[in-house]
Formats: structure tokens, C-alpha cells, sequence
């Protein structure tokens, strides 16, 4: 399919062991993940008529001071030892092989199984899944309506902020959400486990196609799951927060390895289904028109092959649409204006200055701000055309990797999530062991402090401001994050201006 991209990280040639001593690395992650399960049963999501809140532990962590900051040291502690023991367990490799993807693997279930048993953490996105299941076993329509429509809908556990908006899934994922809400009766600790395994099928997909993808551009395809499978970040945002964006990934990412493999047909077909459950893949289908299109295609098979992957693609959308009686009702919803912005998103602080400065002579300043923000995505949409119509066969899908990543650097709002959509394009057509794989890590870190920082669930009737808390939190993460990159013996080498190559003497 694809050639290699050059210089993209060192050789596996070399000899000696393959893996030194994975062992301490899984179990220090173990016990990180474990120490974020005790303490989401104290900070995490959960709903006022969850079984759960019944439990003598839970009630003991989450009523009173103590319990609570407990809860939140255990949370970001563990996060942050988590976050080491995936920098140690890639230290201790010494040639990315066979023995190399076993402990990842490894990591990827010890880990994550801990998550599985989570209350929801650093998201609540899960209670409205339920809640949207529940709109469409009552006939309601999704697309049109917020779930504020559903009786009893706030002690639920859903967000507020999105009650009156219309869903932005994809067809496939509103009949998952069905489907789980009818298995589960209701029932809201089965439906987060049903959703997790939901979840997990996501990350499976991702485990089994990214070395694959990996192998077509000649990346070392155990050192590109490390990356992306054990990553922290990957594991907390698809298991222990249960974003939909895991099937959505998994999916895109077998479909693109399909198409990559002159499987097309197959290919586009996947990533249908993935648009289905969020539609934001469906900027994958003009890359994976050139994919089918060939290495030497004109501007004329190039134009055909596109047309042609865009009618399969919105035929299936169509079918899945009109199975269940909602048609394209998703198109109206991801149009919908939303004015959230974040302050680290580049975009976002530059609409909110514009806005500042105007307010000051008098004038409505988020009128500019706003403009702000629309130019930045316009900006995303103008590098996306350009990296589909320019640049080799054999880069097509780092142009993918790279137009995504313009698409989530200027957007005013950046969720933790959106990075990891990036991490396994970036991952399969190659992370150089320099300033490339420090920028991931240091990456990988601020989101972890931001996210056990930012998604806190206290009662208010707690004798604990919110915000207290979360500066608690962050001095935690922030302190354990500065003791890796400036005091631990181990990682502290890992944050020099050069780093090693593990297979030789010689600084990259």
C-alpha cells in the first residue's frame, strides 16, 4: 500500500532481550488503575438513583470530607502513576518484538480491568447514552429533541449543559444505545457495564489494526500499540470514561487498514458503520477514496473513486437511516451552533481575547469572538482539502492523521478524547523517538492532570468547595507530573533534550 515513513523511529535490529522486566511496570499500573477505581467511588459520576449509592463504602467516601479528599488523592495519584508505568514498561524494551507486543498486551488488561468496574470517571457522557436509549424506545426522536424530553431525565446523571440539544450520534449508535437500555431493563450499573463492553469491542479493533496499519508503512507495529493501546490516555477516555469514540475509532481504523489492504469495498463499509456511531470520521472517506483510487490515478480516476466511495458510504448511512425511521436527522444535529470554547485550545483563547477587547468599547465582543472561533475551523477545512488533494500516495494516511489533527488544533474546544483519535494515525505511520514521542508525552500528561483535575462529582451539601477540590487534584498531578520529568531517576531521561536510541550508543 504504503511506503515507509522515513526516519520514523529506530531500527528493531539488535540483539539481547527483548523485554527487561515488564513485570514492575504492570503491576505499579495495576495499582495506579486500582487506586483510580477506590477513588471514583468517591469522585466519580454517579447518579442520585444508582444502586450504588447505597453501598456502606461508597457512602462512607462520598459524604464527608475525609472520604472525599481520600478519593481524590487516590484519583490522581493513581492517574499519575499510571501515566509513569506506561513511560517505564516502553523504557524496559529493549527490541520491539513479539515479546514486546505480550506485555503490552498485558498492561492493555491488567490496566484496564480495574476501569471496568469504575463509576464513571472524567465523563458522564454514558448517563445520556441511557437516557438517549430511552428516547427511542419511547418513540422520541433523538435528533430533534434533547433528552429533557425524558421524565425524570436530571436524576438520571446526564449533563445538563446538553438536556435541550439534539444527539450527535450516528444511526448504528442510537440502536446501541436501545439495545443496552432494553437488555439492561434500565438498570443503570448493567447499562455502564453493557456500554463498557461496547467499549472495549472499540479498543479490541484498535489493538488488532494498528499494528496491522503499522506494518503497511513499515513502522515497527509493537512499539506503535504501545503507544497507542497502553497509552493512559487511550485507557481512560474508552473504559473508565465509556466514550463511544472507542467503537467509532476501532472501527475507522479497521476500514482504513481495508482500504489501505485494496480491500475497498470492505474498507469504506467499515467506516460507514464508524460515521454511524459518531459522524467526525467522516473525514476519513476522501483519503480513503485515494487509497482505492491507486498510487498513479489522474485527477479523473481520482474524482470517479470519490464519488463512488461517497455513494457507499451515504447508502449505507441511508439504509441504516431509514431502518430506524431517523434518515439523516444527524446532519441537522452536528449543524447545530455551539459556543463552548476551552482555554488551552489555541482558538478558543484567541476568540475569548477578541471578545474581551470588544467588550471593553461596549460592543457585544462574543459577536467577534465567535467569528474567531468559525475562522478557526474554516482554517481546519482549507488544510483538509489541501492534504487531500496534495502530497504522495505513500503519505495518504499520515495526510489523514495530519488533516485530523488541524481539524482538533483549532477547534475552540479540545476534549482529551479528540487527542486520542490522533495518537494511533500518528502512532502507524510513525512517532520518531525525538521531540515527536516528548511532545506525546508531555501530551499524554497535561490531559491526564487536566482531566482528574476538571471532572470532580461532589455533593454540594459536603463540607468541600468544588473548586478546592479540584486545585487539591491538580497540585497532586502537577507535582507527581514534575517529579517524572525532573526528579524520578527513571523517566527524568526520558524529558532531555535528546534522547537515546535503546538499540545503540548514539543520541537521535
Amino acid at each position: 500500500m504504503t511506503g515507509p515513513v522515513p526516519s520514523a523511529e529506530p531500527s528493531t535490529s539488535g540483539t539481547g532481550p527483548e523485554v527487561d522486566h515488564p513485570k514492575t511496570a504492570i503491576i505499579s499500573g495495576t495499582i495506579g488503575s486500582a487506586m483510580m477505581l477506590v477513588g471514583s467511588f468517591g469522585v466519580g459520576w454517579l447518579s442520585s438513583v444508582s444502586d450504588l449509592s447505597r453501598w456502606p463504602l461508597i457512602i462512607f467516601l462520598r459524604l464527608n470530607p475525609f472520604g472525599v479528599v481520600l478519593s481524590i488523592v487516590l484519583l490522581a495519584t493513581g492517574a499519575m502513576l499510571l501515566v509513569r508505568s506506561w513511560l517505564r514498561l516502553g523504557q524496559k524494551v529493549r527490541t520491539w518484538g513479539p515479546e514486546a507486543r505480550t506485555a503490552t498486551l498485558k498492561a492493555v488488561m491488567a490496566w484496564g480491568a480495574p476501569m471496568m468496574l469504575a463509576i464513571p470517571l472524567f465523563s458522564r457522557d454514558v448517563y445520556a447514552y441511557m437516557v438517549q436509549g430511552q428516547m427511542v424506545i419511547n418513540g422520541l426522536n433523538p435528533y430533534e429533541q434533547g433528552y429533557s424530553q425524558v421524565s425524570n431525565w436530571f436524576s438520571s446523571g446526564a449533563d445538563k449543559l446538553w438536556a435541550q440539544s439534539p444527539t450527535p450520534y450516528g444511526p448504528l449508535f442510537l440502536w446501541i444505545e436501545e439495545w443496552v437500555v432494553w437488555l439492561s431493563g434500565g438498570h443503570q450499573t448493567l447499562s455502564i457495564l453493557l456500554f463498557r463492553l461496547v467499549a472495549v469491542a472499540g479498543v479490541v479493533l484498535c489493538i488488532i489494526y494498528v499494528p496491522k496499519l503499522a506494518g503497511l508503512h513499515g513502522i515497527n507495529p509493537h512499539r506503535a500499540l504501545w503507544l497507542t493501546a497502553a497509552n493512559p490516555l487511550f485507557l481512560i477516555n474508552f473504559i473508565a470514561a465509556v466514550h463511544n469514540d472507542a467503537l467509532m475509532l476501532g472501527l475507522a481504523l479497521a476500514g482504513l487498514y481495508y482500504a489501505a489492504s485494496k480491500r475497498s469495498v470492505l474498507g469504506i463499509l467499515l467506516v460507514s458503520l464508524s460515521i454511524a456511531v459518531k459522524p467526525v470520521t467522516i473525514i476519513f472517506l476522501p483519503f480513503v477514496g485515494l487509497l482505492w483510487a491507486g498510487r498513479r490515478a489522474g485527477w479523473g480516476r481520482k474524482s470517479l473513486y470519490w464519488l463512488i466511495t461517497s455513494l457507499i458510504a451515504f447508502g449505507v448511512l441511508a439504509v441504516l437511516g431509514a431502518l430506524n425511521g431517523y434518515g439523516f436527522g444527524w446532519i441537522g444535529a452536528i449543524s447545530t451552533p455551539v459556543t463552548l470554547w476551552i482555554w488551552y485550545a489555541p482558538v478558543g483563547i484567541a476568540g475569548w481575547i477578541v471578545a474581551t477587547l470588544v467588550s471593553a468599547f461596549g460592543l457585544d465582543g462574543w459577536v467577534f469572538g465567535n467569528i474567531v472561533h468559525v475562522l478557526g475551523l474554516a482554517a481546519a477545512g482549507v488544510i483538509i482539502v489541501l492534504l487531500v488533494i496534495k502530497g504522495s500516495y505513500a503519505r495518504i494516511i499520515r495526510r489523514l492523521a495530519i488533516a485530523l489533527g488541524a481539524l482538533v488544533l483549532l477547534s475552540p474546544m479540545i476534549q482529551s478524547w479528540y487527542v486520542v483519535w490522533l495518537i494511533p494515525l500518528f502512532a502507524v505511520t510513525g512517532i520518531r523517538n525525538d521531540w515527536q514521542v516528548k511532545t506525546l508525552y508531555f501530551v499524554v500528561s497535561f490531559f491526564m492532570i487536566y482531566s482528574v483535575s476538571d471532572q470532580l462529582d461532589i455533593a454540594w451539601f459536603i463540607d468541600l468547595n468544588l473548586l478546592v477540590a479540584r486545585i487539591m487534584a491538580a497540585v497532586i498531578a502537577v507535582g507527581f507530573g514534575l517529579y517524572l520529568v525532573f526528579i524520578d531517576p527513571k523517566t527524568k531521561r526520558l524529558f532531555r533534550r535528546k534522547l537515546r536510541d535503546p538499540l545503540s550508543n548514539e543520541r537521535i
